[in-house]
């Protein structure tokens, strides 16, 4: 039996109300079983209950066991001063206030129906024979509910991806453009080298790219040189011509590289090699004046594919590394690419920038990442194998991640809707 099982039945209120007395033997009924508290402090708050012929208002405390109120040192906590009922799966020991009167406590063990206890283990103890809990019953559920379900979850996604975005803001004091340019770095980095390219971007002040961004050359020569890629011995005259221009632009500009992390080519395919995407990266800046205010004034997906529509120059079309070349090769960005920048930084950015300004966010987003095609990993194609055509778009394929991520892996059935839906099918009082 774990503690959240025990929020779930208070929550929704299965439990025999007829049955339902305090341990001193008078009768409980519940109003309102209060709004559930996911943070610190007491489980609900602003319930409302009948204790004998008493009406209380307050917070409700929940545990497995009563003696849980003194593991948990609430009695010296203030924040559970004004709580009004104690309910327990078990009742092992009486619980005083601080002026030594008794709290009154609910022992709900067996106010619970064993095919409700039996509904709950069969969906949330897996014991790792199922790839998701609901797994076999993913496919029934209701699309419209379904639909509202992972419109929410998308909602969450974004909210964590704006801490990140929100943390970059405040430390650069409000300037959007280079809260998009550290964004938009780590996001060409991708999983493997996106810390390092942020660590990268985080080591040239955007003033130096705004400077700079006339110039590709001296771009890109900034953005491999602070990467730590002009370091080696190379006789490649592109190569020397870019360290040159690093060398000068680095004591110029006082630039430092302590910090940075070094990038990786552990399971990169050759064009997502460091060397290739700060390239490219380097011609997205120098094609635009105001990169974000022209990203931030779009409305619609298919018009950021050619805001983000960028080729390299000559040397990275017959090279992947500065020290080895290959028959000629367009290394523009993939459109598989561009949907991962637009997932993870073009419309994050864009939700926090609404955000910021008073606006009401959502439906811009919302419309610009369903234009989006969903993401191809084994995630998707394996919840696309319970449900056929669940992922199709970005806004569901974002969702499911965060369903996977948050909640199936977590054994969270208990805060998912759709295992809430599920466990509704069991017999009521």
């Amino acid at each position: 039996m774990r503690e959240d099982y025990l929020h779930y039945l208070w929550r929704y209120q299965k439990l025999d109300h007829q049955e339902m007395r305090t341990a001193d033997g008078l009768p409980v009924k519940v109003i309102s079983p209060g709004a559930h508290n996911l943070l610190s402090g007491p489980d609900f708050f602003n319930s409302r209950v009948l204790i004998g012929d008493q009406e209380w208002a307050g917070n409700v405390e929940i545990h497995l066991r009563s003696s849980d109120w003194y593991m948990h040192s609430h009695e010296s906590d203030p924040a559970y001063d004004n709580v009004i009922l104690h309910v327990v799966w078990v009742h092992d020991v009486e619980v005083f206030r601080k002026d030594n009167t008794s709290l009154p406590v609910v022992e709900i063990c067996h106010l619970v129906a064993p095919e409700t206890v039996n509904s709950y283990e069969d969906l949330c103890s897996n014991n790792g024979n199922r790839w998701i809990n609901c797994q076999n019953d993913f496919g029934e559920v209701d699309d419209f509910f379904l639909n509202n379900w992972l419109e929410r979850l998308y909602v969450e996604r974004l909210e964590k991806k704006s801490l990140l975005i929100n943390h970059i803001f405040e430390n650069l004091a409000g300037d959007w453009e280079a809260v998009l340019f550290k964004m938009l770095a780590k996001n060409f980095g991708l999983n493997i080298n996106g810390d390092a390219f942020l660590s990268v971007a985080a080591s040239i002040p955007f003033s130096v790219v705004r400077k700079l961004r006339g110039n590709r050359l001296q771009l890109e020569a900034i953005f491999q040189g602070q990467a730590g890629l002009l370091s080696g011995d190379c006789e490649e005259p592109y190569f020397l011509s870019l360290k040159e221009e690093y060398n000068y632009l680095r004591k110029k500009f006082r630039l430092n590289a302590q910090g940075v992390l070094p990038v990786k080519y552990f399971r990169l395919r050759p064009d997502n090699f460091p060397e290739v995407r700060l390239a490219q990266l380097a011609g997205i800046y120098n094609k635009h004046a105001s990169l974000f205010n022209v990203l931030i004034n779009c409305a619609q997906a298919k018009d950021l594919y050619k805001i983000l529509e960028v080729e390299v120059n000559d040397f990275w079309k017959t090279h992947y590394t500065f020290y080895k070349s290959h028959s000629p090769k367009r290394k523009a960005l993939s459109t598989n690419f561009m949907d991962l920048l637009i997932i993870n930084t073009v419309v994050p950015l864009k939700f926090c920038y609404a955000r910021s300004k008073g606006k009401e966010e959502g439906w811009e987003e919302f419309s610009m990442i369903e234009a989006v095609a969903p993401e191809e990993n084994q995630v998707i194609k394996k919840f696309s194998s319970l449900r056929p055509q669940v992922a199709v778009n970005a806004l569901r394929s974002q969702a499911l991640l965060q369903l996977k991520n948050e909640y199936c892996d977590k054994n969270a059935c208990l805060n998912c809707a759709i295992g809430v839906k599920l466990l509704q099918r069991e017999p009521q009082f």
